[in-house]
């Protein structure tokens, strides 16, 4: 009896390491296949207590935990909206590196944005995919749209976040997540010697632009925008332009306007290629990007009016320029007394009154344009007050002023005939039915009749 207890035991001491040993080679061939740089989890960011974009962030982590830093640059963080559109979220510049096990990215507008390694200011959409990118080699990449192998998409009315699970390797919506954040985990290296500046201007965006001054270069103007609760310091943040770079400074203050007016460079008025300016922080980073196409009119702006619902950024020129104020977006000019805007042309056109309006001798009225014009030389038939004469047919026709009143609109009664028409139809096909009936049943039906008839005598 020992014997065969202590064999048992042997056996499940050897089936529990054998477990145990394939469990350990399951979790590292998972561990092996993870790149250098892996996407830990994402969440595209809610309306939570009536704040936006509440949660929104895209954490990155690191195969090994070694203390090594890892060089991010050519590294790219973007997306792929459902409409396949790709969007890039941010672009490490060369000299960044990151130093921890996890890298926390956020939106600029985001109520947390304050706890993030790196800010970036387009936001991510409910059904996408996200890619992790060195140059053009993909590290990483996970999609969110129910479909073709991708993880279910995130909604609106429960909110969570698509995190990594270590063990299997696959992602799965949580409800409850918080993601590391630790602001040593990423620095931009400045020196040989050590590391110097820090991001100073996170969460300043680019809001509107007017190249096409009218008279004077100095109308032209550039609008940033501070999307954070608290003020920001631009000393020693950049705006690029055309390969050169031109020194910010002074403070913005919470969800506050700014206007530079550039004085060392001008902006090409109507591009006739699409022109591009970049938001430098003062740690080298790009922060956002603007770019604004050919079509720039006069007394016009390019302006950001919000997004769509991809989560795209939407500009569109304005005849309400509004520096330093929230953007007002205005799609046609303001026309000046007695005139209105053809919507066709863009183009004011003065108020006409086609009724009420009488031509001189010698004149005829257009009934298209509202205008007076003379008689072809050839004609030399005129009409009496109150009339006009048709070009095309050469006679007078009388001028009709509707004012409702004088010609109310009387409707015309009519037999209704469709549903005759209808009726009909539908007998016609009852019809074609009942023959067939008859001509396919026709001996069952006569022996009933012959039946019926024996009965009756």
């Amino acid at each position: 009896m020992k014997s065969l207890i202590k064999l048992i035991g042997m056996f499940l001491l050897a089936a529990i390491a054998t477990f145990l040993a394939l469990q350990s080679a399951f979790a590292t061939t998972i561990h092996e296949n993870l790149p250098d740089l892996y996407i830990k989890a994402v969440n595209p960011g809610y309306t939570v207590d009536g704040k936006s974009n509440v949660g929104e962030m895209i954490e990155i982590a690191r195969k090994d935990s070694d203390s090594s830093n890892i060089s991010l640059a050519g590294a790219t963080v973007g997306y792929t909206n459902s409409s396949g559109n790709y969007t890039v979220l941010y672009e490490f510049p060369e000299n960044s590196w990151m130093s921890g096990e996890t890298l926390l990215l956020r939106l600029a507008s985001s109520p947390d944005s304050e706890l993030a390694n790196v800010l970036y200011t387009k936001t991510i959409a409910f059904k996408a995919a996200l890619d992790l990118k060195r140059g053009e080699e993909v590290l990483d990449s996970v999609c969110w749209t129910s479909k073709d192998g991708c993880y279910k998409e995130f909604k609106s009315a429960s909110p969570t976040t698509l995190v990594r699970n270590p063990e299997t390797n696959e992602f799965e919506h949580l409800t409850e997540y918080e993601p590391v954040f630790n602001e040593k985990n990423y620095f931009i290296e400045t020196t040989d010697e050590g590391y110097g500046a820090v991001s100073q201007c996170k969460g300043l965006v680019f809001s509107e632009i007017l190249s096409y001054y009218d008279t004077l270069k100095s109308e032209q103007f550039i609008e940033f925008h501070n999307t954070n609760s608290e003020q920001i310091l631009m000393d020693g943040c950049m705006i690029k332009y055309k390969n050169k770079s031109y020194s910010l400074t002074g403070i913005i203050k919470p969800d506050a306007y700014y206007v530079y007016y550039p004085t060392d460079f001008s902006l090409t008025k109507n591009p006739t290629n699409s022109n591009t300016l970049e938001l430098i922080d003062a740690d080298g980073s790009i922060i956002d990007k603007l770019v604004y196409p050919n079509g720039q009119r006069k007394a016009t702006s390019y302006c950001f009016i919000g997004y769509d619902a991809s989560g795209e950024e939407i500009w569109k020129t304005t005849y309400a320029p509004t520096p330093g104020e929230p953007n007002n977006y205005q799609e046609f000019k303001t026309c000046e007394a007695g005139k209105v805007i053809n919507k066709e042309t863009g183009n004011c056109v003065k108020v006409t009154s086609v009724s009420e309006k009488i031509c001189g001798a010698g004149q005829y009225l257009n009934i298209l344009t509202g205008r007076c014009k003379k008689y072809d030389t050839a004609t030399t038939k005129t009409c009496k007050e109150g009339y006009y004469l048709n070009p095309d047919t050469n006679r007078c026709r009388k001028i009709k002023q509707n004012t409702g009143a004088d010609y109310s609109l009387t409707p015309e009664t009519y037999e209704e005939k469709s549903s005759f028409v209808a009726l009909y139809a539908i007998l016609g096909v009852l019809a074609v039915g009942l023959i067939y009936i008859i001509y396919e049943f026709r001996h069952q039906i006569l022996k009933l009749f012959r039946k019926v008839f024996r009965r009756a005598h």
